[in-house]
Parts: C-alpha cells; structure tokens; sequence
C-alpha cells in the first residue's frame, strides 16, 4: 500500500509541476509557432521575485499572486523584444531559440548578480506535514496537486469561453484570417507569452516552497517540459498535460523500482520508442489549435 501510495502521490506532484510548464511551452507554440528556451528561466524569475516580496515584508498571499503578474508583464516585454521584430522571417523557429536562449542567459545571469549564488527558499503555501497510505507528505505538495488542475480549469475555461481567448485560439488555427477579420495579432501574441511566463513563474513559485532556489534552477524543468510537449503532442495544450501526468507516474514508478540513477535513462527510451510510433506525439490532434 505504501508502495502504490508513494507513486501516485508522486506522480501527481511531478506532473502538477510538468503540465504547469508544458501548458505555456505548447501555449507559444500554438499561437506564434516558435520555442520560447527562456521558458525555465521565466520560472526561476517568478520564484526569486516572490521571495524579493516576501523579504520586504509582503505576506505570501500578496507576494505570490504579485510575482505572477509580474512575470506577465516579463513575458510580454521578452516577446516585444526579441520574438517580435523576427516574426515573419523565413527561419524565425532557429532565430528564436538563439534569441530566447540569449535572453534566457542574460536574465540567469542578472539573478546571479543581483541576488548572489546563495540557496533560498520561499515560504510553503500552506506549512506542515501529513501522512497519506503510509507515506509522509508535505502540505504544500499536496495543495499544488489540487491547485494546479484548477489553474489548467481555469485556463480551457478562458481559452474556451472568453472572446479574448477565442482569438488566441484563431490566432493559433490561422494568422492569416485573422489578420483579415480584424483581430490585433501583434496583441495576441504577446498575450501568449505573458501567459506562458505566468504559468512558470507560478511553477517556480511552487518548486521555490519545497526545494532550495537557485539561478539555474529552471534548467532541468525546461527539459522536462520539452520531453512532456514532444511526448504528448505540441498541436494543443491538452496533449501536454496528459502527457505530463503520464510521464509524472512513470518517473515515479521508475525512481521506486529502479532508483533516481535510471530514470532518466528509461524515460528517454520510452520517449524514444513513442515517437518511432507516433512521431507527432501520443495525444496529438489533428490540426494545430488551443484545444
């Protein structure tokens, strides 16, 4: 029981964190067909101005949802700046992952300097700890478990029921008629990012709860969340989370019987052998769009 218990706990917790990044990689993808490689640092970003709130006296519950928005308005100047002027270039995908890459590198950096290579942390979104089957857990992992789907809720909800969210979804099926209907596309773009850089900054705020923060800590999460869009299909949003759950209970599975050492190793294969089969991804649509 504590076995079975151990991986489904971790399995949510880990593809909480993965649908949480792939969701915003998949999200500029769909809409402007490009791969934002600054994506893990947005996350280290959100997580370092949350603690820079909560260390000048901000409670958490005001620090947090601050850090959120600010790391939209860091996505949309990213997107202004350096995706922007590329858009309409015959290789803009190579020229924006040497672009995001670049800025990615600047932004790792200035955190460097402007808050020193000294572990920190952020507080827990709600302190203390419990047992579920046998197996310790933190309250705070378990409040990103029930978070998280609700935050990916509210997103289809938006992306799905809201007119402004409509158009990011014709702004994703086709550019070009929606140029022609009269929708702001340069706009929609940068609402795209800002959502996006959102969502990672929310994930490093998360992580930022339970594990030590540093610079480079949105490096390996960047991966992950590139394995979970490839894996699961980068053509819509849904895909990405599915797959990020999957590939959560299959690392979970894989460190219990295997060790942490393997994992890695095995994933790889998986993904690997899934895309010799299905090289668009398991849970790839049909046709590109925010579905």
């Amino acid at each position: 029981m504590s076995a079975l218990a151990e991986i489904l706990f971790g399995g949510l917790f880990q593809g909480s964190l993965y649908a949480m990044m792939a969701v915003g990689l998949a999200l500029v993808w769909t809409t402007i067909g490009v791969f934002n490689f600054s994506h893990g640092v947005f996350m280290m970003l959100g997580a370092y101005i949350a603690w820079q709130l909560v260390e000048l006296g901000l409670p958490a519950a005001v620090a947090f949802p601050v850090a959120v928005v600010v790391m939209a308005g860091v996505g949309w100047i990213l997107q202004a700046s350096v995706v922007r002027p590329l858009i309409g270039r015959p290789n803009i995908v190579l020229v924006v992952v040497i672009t995001t890459l670049a800025a990615g590198s600047l932004i790792e950096n200035g955190a460097l300097t402007i808050w020193g290579p000294r572990s920190k942390q952020i507080p827990a979104l709600i302190a203390g700890n419990t047992t579920i089957g046998g197996v310790g857990v933190s309250l705070h992992q378990i409040a990103i478990i029930v978070i998280t789907p609700l935050i990916l809720a509210a997103l289809w909800m938006f992306l799905n029921r809201t007119r402004l969210g409509l158009a990011l979804r014709a702004v994703a099926q086709n550019e070009d008629a929606s140029h022609l209907v009269g929708l702001n596309v340069t706009a929609l773009y940068g609402l795209a990012f800002a959502i996006a850089a959102s969502l990672a900054g929310l994930a490093g705020i998360f992580m930022g709860g339970y594990r030590f923060m540093s610079p480079v800590m949105g490096s390996d999460p960047l991966l992950k969340a590139l394995i979970v869009v490839v894996f699961g299909g980068i053509s819509s949003i849904s895909g990405p989370i599915f797959a990020a759950y999957l590939i959560g209970f299959f690392e979970a599975a894989c460190s219990y019987y295997f060790g942490l050492y393997w994992t890695p190793a095995l994933l790889f294969g998986v993904l690997i052998l899934t895309l010799m089969v299905r090289p668009e991804g398991i849970f790839a649509s049909r046709s590109r769009g925010l579905a």
